[in-house]
This record gives C-alpha cells, sequence and structure tokens, in this order.
C-alpha cells in the first residue's frame, strides 16, 4: 500500500470521527483543520493532485483536482463584525461568551470604526447596564448598575486606574463588564469594569491611514501599520493626533499619543507581546452648568432641573482658566509558554507613570432666583507610579467523565500617588456671586496650600478556579480570591500617617444548563471590594481607617442564545448589593460609621450580531430600580445634625434611570454604499444622590444618531457621521446637582479611510 492511501485512511477516519462528533459546533469548525494537518494541503494554492496505488503496482488512480477554501483568521484583528464570540476577562481563560455566567458587552473593532468612537464614554452609549458620568472634565467616570467608579479601568488584564481621559487609537474591543469582578480583578470592580484589549502585532500585514474632519473643528488623524519582520517576529505601530473645537464656549481637545508593539515566537509553544505608550491629554475641564433654584407660585417649576438646557454653549467660570493635561508613560510585557505536560503559563507586566493636574472654575451652587450663582475654583495635581505583575497558571484535567480546566494565579503591584490641591485665597468658593447671565471671572490666583498627600499601596492577590465541564449540558465555575491590601497614607501638612492592611477575600460560583447547543442558562453570585481609601486610594482619613471595606454582593439569572453563527441574544436578571457604606454616625457627631446601604435590581437585554448578511445591530434595554435602603444622616463641621441634607431610605440612586434603550443599526445597501441608523433612550434619572431638600432631576430623552458608507475602491473608504440628528435639547450627564453637561446639538463628521 503506497504513502498516499495511507493518508487517504487516515483522512478519511479523521474525518469520520470528527463528523461523527457529539457536538455539532465542533463538527464544522474542525474539519478543514482536521484535512490540513493530515493530508498537508498548501493554503496558498489551495490545490493538490494524489496519486495512488490502490490495487495493483502498474495500476494507477489519477484523483480530480480538489479546491480548499477557506478563511484565514487574522491574528491582527481577530473580531470581525459586531458579534464577538469570547473573551478572557471575566475568567481569565479563553472563553466563549455563551459558557461565561456573567452579562458581559463587547464593543468590536467593526464598531468602533462604523460609530466613529474615540473615547470610553462614546463607546458605552450603546451599552445596556452602564451610564456615562462627567467626571468634573477631567476624567472617564461610568456607572455600572448604580455604582459609580474612576477605577474600575483594565488594559489587557492589568490596572489603568489613573483619573485621566483615554483614548482608543491603540484598542482593538472594549469589553464591558457588569457586575463585581473581585474574583478576576481583586480590589474594585464593584458594579463592573472596563478591559480594552489593545491591537497586537501580528503576521497579517495591516496599513491603514484614517483622517476625520468635522463640525466644531474637528480634526483627528490616525494610523496603524503592521508587518512581519521574519516568521519569528512581526512589529505594529498605531499613534494619533486630534485638535478639536467643541459646541461648549472655549472648550478644545488636544491629544496625541504613540504604540509600538512587538510580537515574537521564538518556537511554537512561546509568545512574547512587547509594547510601549507615549500619550499625551490636553483640554479644557468643563463642568457644564448647574441647576436651577426653585420657588413658590410663578417660579414653582424652575426648580429640581438643570439650567436652561438650551442654552448649551455657556461656559460657568472660566474656561482659559480651567486647563487639564495628563502624560502616560507605559511600558507593557507579556510572555505566554504551553509545556509539553499541557501546563500553559502567561506572566504580564505593566510599569505606568501617569503626571496629571486640572484647574477649573465652575459653578458650585444652583441659580438663585435673583440670577445669580456661586461659583469655585481650585487646582489638583496628582502623579502616579504603578508596577503590575501577574502570573496565570492552566491545566486541564480529566477526572473520570468531568473536564477540569484549573487556574491558579498570582497578582503583584505597587501603586505610589502623590496628590496637591490649591486654592484662591479664602477658600474654594469665589466671593461675591456672579450673575447668571454673565457667569464669568477675569482671573485667580491658585497660591494657597489645601491638601498634600501621598499614599503608597502594596497588593499581593492569589486566586483559583475551577471550571468544570459535567456534561455537554451541564458546567459550573468556582474561584476564589484573597488579596492583602496595604495602605500607607501620609498627609504631609501635618505629617500624620495612617497605616491600613485589608485582607479581602472575594469568591464567585456560577452553574450554566445549556438545554441546547446554542442555548445556555446561567446563575452567578460574586462579591468584590473597595478600600477604605477609595477607588484613587487618597481618600483615606482618621476617622474611616478603622472602618470596614466597601462590600458589593451580585446575584444574577441569565440566559445566552447564538440565534445563528453570527447573532446573539443575552438576557440577565440581577441584584447588587452595596454593603458597608460610609455614613455619619447618628449617635456621635463628627465620627463615622458605616451601613449596608443600597440596592440595585435590574433586566438587561442584549442583541449583536447580523440579522442577515446585510444588516447589523448592536443595542440592548435595560429596566432597573436602584435605591438608598438605610436613612443617611448628616451633620456640618460643628457636629449639629443638618437634616435638610439627609439622605431617607427608598431615595433612587443618582444616575441610574429607570430605562436605557438603545439599538444600531448597519445596511449594506449593495458592495458600495451602506448606510446606519443608532437611537439612543433614557429616562429621566437624578444628577446626583437626593437629599430631603434638593435633587435636581436631568429629563429624559431620545437622540438619534446616523451614518453613511462609501467603498470608493479597495482601498479607499468614507463615511459620515451624524449626531443627534432631530438636534435634540437635553443633559448628557453630571458629576452632581451643579455639574450638568448638555448634550451636543446636532453634529456630523467625515472620515476617509485609507489602506495602502
Amino acid at each position: 500500500m503506497g504513502t498516499s492511501t495511507v493518508l487517504i485512511e487516515r483522512l478519511v477516519k479523521v474525518m469520520h470521527r470528527k463528523l461523527y462528533s457529539p457536538s455539532p459546533i465542533f463538527k464544522l469548525t474542525s474539519i478543514h483543520s482536521a484535512i490540513l494537518k493530515t493530508v498537508g494541503l498548501v493554503l496558498a494554492s489551495g490545490l493538490i493532485t494524489l496519486t495512488t496505488s490502490a490495487y495493483a503496482e502498474d495500476e494507477t488512480i489519477e484523483l480530480d483536482t480538489i479546491q480548499v477554501l477557506g478563511e484565514k483568521e487574522s491574528d491582527t484583528r481577530p473580531v470581525k463584525g459586531y458579534n464577538a464570540k469570547k473573551s478572557s476577562s471575566s475568567t481569565r481563560t479563553d472563553t466563549p461568551l455563551r459558557d461565561t455566567p456573567q452579562s458581559i458587552s463587547v464593543i468590536p473593532q467593526d464598531l468602533i470604526k462604523d460609530q466613529s468612537i474615540q473615547s470610553i464614554s462614546q463607546a458605552v452609549q450603546y451599552v445596556p447596564g452602564v451610564q456615562a458620568a462627567q467626571g468634573e472634565g477631567n476624567r472617564d467616570a461610568l456607572v455600572f448598575r448604580g455604582n459609580a467608579t474612576t477605577g474600575d479601568f483594565f488594559l489587557d488584564g492589568l490596572r489603568d486606574d489613573v483619573q485621566t481621559y483615554r483614548d482608543i487609537y491603540n484598542t482593538d474591543r472594549i469589553e464591558v463588564l457588569k457586575g463585581p469582578n473581585g474574583m478576576a480583578f481583586g480590589r474594585g470592580g464593584a458594579g463592573g469594569a472596563i478591559n480594552r484589549v489593545t491591537k497586537e502585532a501580528g503576521w497579517d500585514p495591516i496599513s491603514e491611514l484614517t483622517a476625520s474632519y468635522g463640525a466644531y473643528d474637528f480634526k483627528r488623524i490616525s494610523g496603524d501599520f503592521g508587518q512581519a519582520f521574519t516568521d519569528e517576529v512581526a512589529f505594529r505601530l498605531n499613534a494619533v493626533y486630534e485638535d478639536s473645537g467643541s459646541y461648549r464656549d472655549g472648550v478644545n481637545i488636544e491629544r496625541y499619543g504613540f504604540t509600538p508593539t512587538f510580537t515574537i515566537l521564538p518556537d511554537d509553544k512561546t509568545k512574547i507581546v512587547l509594547s510601549a505608550e507615549y500619550f499625551q491629554d490636553k483640554r479644557v475641564a468643563d463642568r457644564g452648568v448647574p441647576s436651577q433654584t426653585g420657588g413658590t407660585g410663578a417660579t414653582a417649576n424652575l426648580g429640581n432641573r438643570p439650567y436652561r438646557i438650551g442654552d448649551e454653549d455657556t461656559f460657568f467660570g472660566n474656561a482659559r482658566l480651567s486647563p487639564t493635561e495628563t502624560e502616560t508613560v507605559a511600558f507593557n510585557a507579556r510572555v505566554e509558554h504551553i509545556f509539553d505536560n499541557g501546563i500553559g503559563v502567561k506572566n504580564s507586566t505593566r510599569y505606568a507613570f501617569y503626571d496629571k493636574y486640572y484647574q477649573n472654575v465652575f459653578a458650585r451652587s444652583p441659580v438663585s432666583l435673583t440670577d445669580t450663582v456661586q461659583l469655585g475654583a481650585y487646582r489638583d495635581e496628582t502623579k502616579r507610579e504603578n508596577l503590575i505583575n501577574q502570573t496565570d497558571i492552566t491545566y486541564t484535567l480529566n477526572t473520570g467523565s468531568l473536564e477540569h480546566k484549573l487556574l491558579a494565579g498570582a497578582e503583584f503591584s505597587v501603586q505610589n500617588t502623590d496628590n496637591k490641591r490649591l486654592t484662591p485665597v479664602g477658600g474654594e468658593n469665589l466671593a461675591p456671586t456672579f450673575s447668571a447671565s454673565n457667569p464669568f471671572v477675569q482671573n485667580v490666583v491658585f497660591d494657597t496650600p489645601t491638601r498634600n498627600q501621598k499614599s503608597d499601596i502594596t497588593v499581593a492577590g492569589f486566586y483559583l478556579q475551577d471550571q468544570i465541564t459535567f456534561s455537554p449540558k451541564w458546567q459550573a465555575i468556582l474561584g476564589l480570591r484573597h488579596d492583602n491590601f496595604d495602605t500607607d497614607f501620609t498627609n504631609l501638612a501635618n505629617n500624620t500617617e495612617i497605616n491600613v492592611s485589608d485582607n479581602l477575600l472575594s469568591p464567585r460560583a456560577g452553574l450554566i444548563f445549556k438545554p441546547l447547543e446554542p442555548v445556555s442558562l446561567y446563575a452567578n453570585y460574586s462579591v468584590s471590594y473597595v478600600p477604605r481609601a477609595g477607588d484613587q486610594l487618597i481618600s483615606i482619613a482618621v476617622n474611616n481607617a478603622s472602618l470596614k471595606p466597601e462590600k458589593f454582593i451580585n446575584y444574577e439569572l441569565g440566559a445566552k442564545w447564538d440565534i445563528n453563527p453570527s447573532l446573539a441574544f443575552t438576557a440577565a436578571i440581577y441584584k447588587l448589593e452595596r454593603e458597608n457604606l460610609q455614613v455619619a454616625d447618628p449617635n456621635a457627631p463628627g465620627q463615622q460609621t458605616v451601613i449596608d446601604g443600597q440596592e440595585t435590581k435590574g433586566i438587561e437585554l442584549g442583541l449583536t450580531g447580523n440579522i442577515t448578511d446585510k444588516w447589523s445591530v448592536f443595542g440592548g434595554v435595560t429596566f432597573q430600580d436602584g435605591k438608598i435602603t438605610k436613612d443617611i444622616i448628616t451633620f456640618n463641621n460643628a457636629g449639629v445634625r443638618t437634616p435638610g441634607n439627609d439622605t431617607l431610605s427608598g431615595s433612587e440612586l443618582a444616575q441610574t434611570p429607570d430605562r436605557t434603550l438603545s439599538l444600531w443599526n448597519k445596511y449594506e445597501i449593495n458592495d458600495m454604499w451602506a448606510v446606519a441608523l443608532g437611537v439612543v433612550s433614557v429616562s429621566e434619572r437624578l444628577a446626583a444622590l437626593p437629599t430631603a431638600t434638593t435633587s435636581t432631576v436631568m429629563p429624559g430623552y431620545t437622540r438619534y444618531d446616523a451614518a453613511v458608507f462609501g467603498k470608493l475602491s479597495d482601498k479607499l473608504h468614507l463615511q459620515f457621521n451624524i449626531e443627534n440628528l432631530t438636534n435634540k435639547e437635553y443633559a448628557l450627564y453630571a458629576h452632581n446637582n451643579n455639574n450638568i453637561t448638555p448634550g451636543s446639538p446636532i453634529t456630523g463628521r467625515a472620515t476617509l479611510i485609507y489602506n495602502f
């Protein structure tokens, strides 16, 4: 029997084994792989001719030419379309989203381009269960299921938590995890987390130049270039520059950065990824408009709403005196290796240095009935240095009929932060009050130090996880993480030192049932903690050093259904509890205590992918109810209770709308033209946690977006995006009752994408 006959017999056996596999997904995705490995087909030409002597040496059977066609997976563009299939953020292993017992939304590269997204706040507009917040005009801020955060940002699974704005020029996709994520990320992750997956160098070449110009003098250019140097080394460079104005008077942005990346494959079992980033963001810290004080009689309807929301361009304070600038320098390294015994090891390191300041003159009070407003001003400076090392060890073990995907890991990090604040003489309040018709202060001198502090944090985290497959229908995930969290806090103004050590234990348990292969039903329980130093680790004080960390508990039931290979539907019902909320002690004025203070219940539905070959969608709907569950009592500086500032049980949470709905639709008319239409609808919500006497309501709104796409040639693409198609007047988001950002009026942006 000839060699080719043996190969053909092996091919038939392998194909038979794959075709009759109990898993139809495995059957569909593995046949070509088996053919290629067994017969050694050359994909470059896709043609082979097999000759064999099957019956006699002088008898030759010549088979017909076989052409095998298959789409190669790109290593520089791993997700195509709107529907991502897997993620490693939640489980720290490469796991299909359908087998992950948690609500996760992935914003892929195609959606980022189609919506012309440049920021985190833009990215989450169509994500159910997440709201962007103002962040005082100097940082990314999000609200996950009623819980605000500026610290739950990650880059390739490593913490990136300085208070700044993040550009996504070097981001391949954004993974939005909802619910506590202590097992995966350690401290924080209370209501959810954002993980940016960066663009990686690969052997699929890419050469792309993108230029945008739009309303309010928007100008931006970015480049993405990558190629292989050898069979073992590939390189990629991403860069961006933007210089733009705004619909807000005096507000502008200038930012630029570049990220070179190397991928090295020393052998077929080892992968090394090295990258660096320099990024600088300079802009005006814009804190929007204040609220309006209500009166009685004819003026009663003026109160509890944003001030003149239709007058969206007025800057309260002084834009020229409100600059903010952040410089980021970061280095990243990741080494992955699979040993012959099947053990996989991944070690990741990130060193990042952040230098930031922001200075602002802004509204500190509502506009009174006499049309006056109090302005405030201060300057804040922060330097932060992060060094993080993380190791994951994975191994798949079969014990009888059970399969265990085991994970053991450790994370060690050091984080040093220096923070200063300066105000004018007399404090943050500027006297006298100012006319709301001309809320402008000519000059402010920041020469009085009011804060000078530093914190040195060391973290040692250890975690274990087991993903268990009982049968094709039943899976489970069990995980436990322990973090030792040491905080050394120094008040340099009075040489006061506080040392706090927390031991945080974060469990996670999930159960998955798959009645059909494309359907999974799950239940999940998870816990996460925020240390008493806060999510930025600089808010610790003597009277809260001994208090317990805040605790977040999530209960979630959900369903995930792959309607077809390109379309996924998700549903989740959840209850998120917040415990150990720090409040004033009603029995000891001037002291603080903790209560089990709030709860959010909700339902989230999501739809992503292709309804047809030409119609793509991304969006969802959320219904939620966020409440304070115990009274929050307040005192003034003299230790006297101030009932008007109490927050009572049953009060709604800030920036937590009862309903949100979003849906982005893209339709390909033909090979050259495509159009898109999006809708974002948000019910009314409170700008800040309400008190007994005041709570500003941000009215609900519905906004429409649109886009037109033209494929002028194989290398040249043109698109035009329109935001707020009907020129709706609305409040976009807030920081508190008197820092409310009006939404942009109708605006357009043209983008040219050239692949060379």
